[in-house]
Order: structure tokens, then sequence, then C-alpha cells
């Protein structure tokens, strides 16, 4: 008697244990579908992604930064 609920226990635990790595590797194939169906970002109307830069204050350029060396 004692025997046959030990062979319960362990065809319980290696369905648990199968099932545990059957959805693990469901999850790791299919995670690019699953966050894309989870996490929807929405297309932006008008934006093909040439969008302008700003310009940088001042004019065409940049100005270089005038650098003291500290005298001693």
């Amino acid at each position: 008697m004692l025997q046959k609920l030990i062979n319960v226990l362990a065809l319980t635990s290696f369905a648990v244990s199968a099932a545990v790595v059957g959805a693990g590797a469901y999850v790791y194939v299919n995670k690019d579908a699953l966050i894309k169906d989870l996490l929807p970002i929405p297309e932006l109307p008008g934006l093909d992604g040439d969008l302008p830069l700003p310009s940088a204050p001042g004019g065409e350029g940049v100005s270089e930064i005038p650098v003291t060396m500290p005298s001693f």
C-alpha cells in the first residue's frame, strides 16, 4: 500500500516538473509574440522617422568653450 502512494507521488512530481519545463519552453520560444500582444506600441500618425533635428543655440554650430588653466 505504501509503495502505491510513493508511486503516485513520484508520478505527480514528474507531471508538475514536466508542466513547468513545458511552460518555460513555450514562453521562451514565443516571447516576442507574447510581448507584442501584451504591450502594444501605438503607431503615431505622421511620423516617418525623418524628424528635423533642433539647431544648436547661437547659429550654425556650437562655439568653442574657452578653457583656462589655473595659475599656481
